[in-house]
């Protein structure tokens, strides 16, 4: 074998190793340290010139309702699959009418929005698997939810379930109700577009057909699973 290629070999596999361990790092500190930001917060942010509405809170902070509603608005198998939902990604993928589910699990929303950049491309969706991965195999499902809440978009520079529950709301995360849970639940697909604050009448419908699929799950009694 040529020196040169034997070198770029040894670097590769350097290189390789070096990822894994500084991921497998930052994954690991990440479930006891709480993020100061995001990838999709900061992007907001350079693009907006703009501060974020954000207030970290612990799972047990935020309302059992709310809990409830992103599993059934975007992830019902949630506290059963390893990151990844084929069956729903199928389903998603075949539907030609709305959708009220999404087609990403909780876990990999998570990971694109802490960590990845905005965009498509095979780099992204092939870091997005190993956040996702790494996150199911050092987080407990709680931990991977109490984040989820904490950066998701639910409005325009509005992150997190009790900046939310504020703007939208004047209540804190912990006080919301199923109602007002089941709108900001409904909103997730689009933020940007749909409104919690003032809802549509498809937000009103999805939230409702999101309270519904609630009760169908159980209520917060499903949040033992996790």
């Amino acid at each position: 074998m040529p020196k040169f290629l034997n070198r770029a070999i040894r670097i590769c596999l350097w290189l390789g190793v070096s990822f894994i361990l500084a991921t497998v790092l930052l994954v690991l500190l990440l479930r006891w340290i709480n993020p100061p930001s995001s990838m999709v917060i900061q992007s907001w942010q350079q693009q907006s010139g703009r501060a974020v509405h954000q207030t970290w809170r612990p799972l047990e902070k935020i309302s059992g309702n709310l809990q409830m509603a992103v599993i059934a608005a975007e992830d019902q198998k949630f506290p059963q699959h390893f990151g990844f939902d084929i069956g729903s990604l199928q389903k998603a993928l075949s539907e030609k009418r709305k959708r009220t589910r999404g087609a990403s699990t909780i876990t990999q929303q998570t990971a694109k929005n802490l960590f990845l950049w905005n965009g498509r491309s095979y780099l992204r969706k092939a870091l997005e698997a190993w956040f996702t991965l790494l996150m199911e195999i050092l987080w407990p499902k709680e931990r991977i939810l109490e984040v989820y809440l904490n950066i998701a978009e639910f409005g325009e520079g509005v992150y997190g379930a009790e900046a939310a529950a504020r703007q939208f709301f004047g209540t804190s995360a912990q006080q919301l109700t199923r109602w007002q849970s089941g709108l900001l639940a409904a909103v997730l697909p689009n933020p940007k577009q749909m409104s919690a604050r003032r809802p549509s009448a498809y937000v009103q419908g999805r939230a409702a057909t999101i309270n519904q699929q609630v009760k169908q799950l159980g209520g917060t009694a499903y949040l033992d699973s996790l």
